[in-house]
């Protein structure tokens, strides 16, 4: 009773100083000379809308409480700290992190038999791999109401109704996502949950987006809006601008979008919301593209391209994927523990009824404790076996790196030094020569413009030699390149593209080094004997395939009549060597199309 006293008294010192966002500096004064114990269930205690405000602070504070659950043995405040963690870790984007702890919280609640608290932190786990397998998160997710609604405590099922409905949302079900929401909205209004309120109008907002109903959306995100910007919310202030940027992308506004996104994302950046600004970086891009601003999409692809990195992420996703098979693989581990020792219950009452069952019974566990201490053995030489295995392979990949850098220093080096070397020479011919000799001034210009292309071709392959698989975002992000160098030289021709992929494609070196070079040869030749004014390119995906559509306005020609030039002739080899089709489409007057398929991965 004491300890809950001075708890209060610190809750009620601090809210009395704390103001705009210093809560963490003003709970840090508080607790400074009472005892341990006591400074563990104020950090315990912190508030959730207050340790999202600041998340450096909090974070240092919270690891401090880390320290002293461990220090002191308090399995219960420890679990508390590492949920708070994990809820750290999300608005960071450390998707690894933010599992480990979650699952950290979820043993120890379960251990204690804190029915309650171990529904609220499974909502958390399937919440926070929606993004990875929407399966499992469902699944942790019902769990998590079914577990809070045994207790009877309807204050912590509130966000959780929440978070299922928007589960509903991202899996395309706006109707259950809105019976959700709407549920869990009854219950915040009746415990007048202000902060709750702030999510709750933002996620009806999100649905009603989905729904196209704009006008009905708007009045939620505005809602939500005023009431963060009361509590001085900042997370819930910056996330508010993105929803209402999602809203306008929607409505097809695009302007109003980028304005509202990039408010998004400022905010995101000076709290250290990395997840929110990695979004807001990805949605501007597609903005700019919307509107033809090439230029700046390609300038806000590179900084969601840094915040996303995608080698980390791969790298974390096994990781998270491997966490949760460790979590399931040791709760089926404690199940069959428990079933042993309701086996070995069982057989103790056996044997005051029949000695031969108690025999054969010790028996057959002696048999059990031989076969898996076996089986101990034959996974412990399997390990080993694989262990020994991967290092070879990593060692054999290692040497390829090498082999390929020093390849491609020696191109670069060689190859591109003598090349510019070619084409200062001739430069500086053109000087020398004389100035009425026309036909040796522009052969000279013909061989350095082959010159200066041959550079260029150079520098793309030491790119492909470089990269052992090409990502589509990389791959993207070169023709946006390519088409912001081609406007330079051709400003009278338009250029669309219209980029409709959203699932992870992953190309070979080859295999992206010979579409792009499809793409370059085609927009070259459209530049230089189309007489063009407009190039249209449309990049889709289905299930197995991903197709690529170059289109122009120029002159065109005729197939029959006319030969395939080598250009022609390249596309069609480059794109069969990596067992793809390509269909080349052109009549007199109207035009050239040409038509790339080939296999996702």
């Amino acid at each position: 009773m004491k300890l809950k006293l001075l708890y209060v008294f610190l809750m009620i010192g601090i809210c009395a100083i704390s103001q705009n966002g210093q809560y963490i500096d003003s709970l840090e004064i508080s607790i400074k000379n009472v005892s341990k114990e006591k400074k563990l269930q104020a950090i315990v205690h912190i508030p959730y809308d207050q340790f999202v405000g600041n998340i450096s602070k909090s974070e240092k504070i919270i690891n401090y409480g880390k320290e002293l659950a461990i220090e002191l043995t308090d399995s219960l405040s420890l679990a508390e700290i590492y949920f708070k963690l994990s809820q750290i870790s999300a608005y960071k984007d450390q998707s690894e992190q933010k599992i480990e702890y979650v699952l950290k919280a979820i043993k120890i609640y379960e251990n204690l038999g804190e029915t309650l608290k171990a529904g609220v932190a499974y909502g958390q786990l399937g919440y926070s791999i929606k993004r990875n397998d929407m399966d499992k998160a469902f699944y942790y997710m019902r769990m998590s109401i079914k577990l809070i609604e045994s207790t009877k405590d309807q204050t912590l099922v509130d966000p959780i109704y929440d978070n299922y409905g928007t589960l509903h949302l991202l899996n395309k079900n706006a109707d259950s996502a809105l019976y959700f929401h709407q549920k869990s909205l009854v219950l915040k209004k009746q415990f007048k949950d202000n902060v709750g309120l702030g999510y709750g109008y933002a996620n009806l907002a999100d649905t009603f987006t989905q729904l196209k109903k704009f006008d009905i959306a708007k009045k939620y995100i505005d809602s939500s809006l005023t009431i963060r910007k009361k509590l001085n919310d900042n997370y819930g202030i910056a996330v508010s601008y993105t929803h209402i940027g999602d809203i306008n992308f929607a409505e097809k506004k695009y302007e109003k979008a980028i304005q509202n996104y990039k408010t998004s994302g400022d905010l995101a950046k000076k709290y250290n919301y990395q997840h929110l600004e990695k979004y807001c970086a990805e949605i501007i891009t597609q903005c700019y593209l919307e509107l033809n601003d090439y230029k700046n999409a390609f300038n806000y692809n590179k900084i969601f391209q840094a915040l996303k990195d995608s080698a980390t992420n791969i790298q974390t996703n096994t990781r998270v994927a491997e966490l949760q098979i460790e979590f399931e693989t040791e709760k089926k581990e404690k199940e069959i523990a428990q079933q042993k020792e309701q086996l070995l219950k069982s057989e103790l009452e056996i044997k005051n009824k029949n000695l031969y069952a108690l025999l054969l019974s010790s028996g057959l566990l002696i048999f059990s404790l031989v076969s898996l201490g076996l089986y101990k053995r034959q996974q412990h030489k399997k390990r080993e076996y694989l262990n020994q295995l991967q290092l070879k392979e990593a060692q054999t990949y290692s040497k390829l790196q090498d082999q390929r850098l020093q390849i491609s220093r020696d191109l670069h080096d060689n190859i591109g030094s003598q090349l510019t070397f070619i084409i200062s020479s001739i430069d500086n011919l053109k000087f020398l020569t004389d100035t009425t000799n026309i036909k040796l001034k522009s052969k000279l210009l013909e061989i350095s413009q082959f010159a200066n292309t041959t550079i260029g071709q150079l520098r793309d392959t030491i790119w492909a030699m470089n990269k052992n698989e090409i990502t589509f975002e990389d791959f993207y992000s070169r023709t946006l390149a390519l088409i912001e160098k081609a406007k330079l030289v051709s400003e009278n021709i338009h250029f669309n593209i219209e980029n409709k992929i959203t699932s992870k494609i992953i190309f070979s070196s080859i295999k992206g080094m010979n579409i792009f070079r499809v793409f370059q040869e085609a927009i070259n030749n459209t530049i230089k004997y189309a007489e063009a004014t407009e190039i249209n390119i449309h990049i889709s995906e289905n299930k197995n395939s991903i197709t690529f559509l170059i289109n122009d306005n120029g002159k065109g020609f005729d197939k029959n009549t006319t030969e395939l030039g080598n250009g022609l002739e390249n596309m069609e080899r480059r794109i069969l060597e990596i067992e793809g089709e390509i269909l080349i489409n052109s009549e007199i007057n109207k035009g050239t199309s040409i038509k790339i398929v080939c296999p996702k991965n």
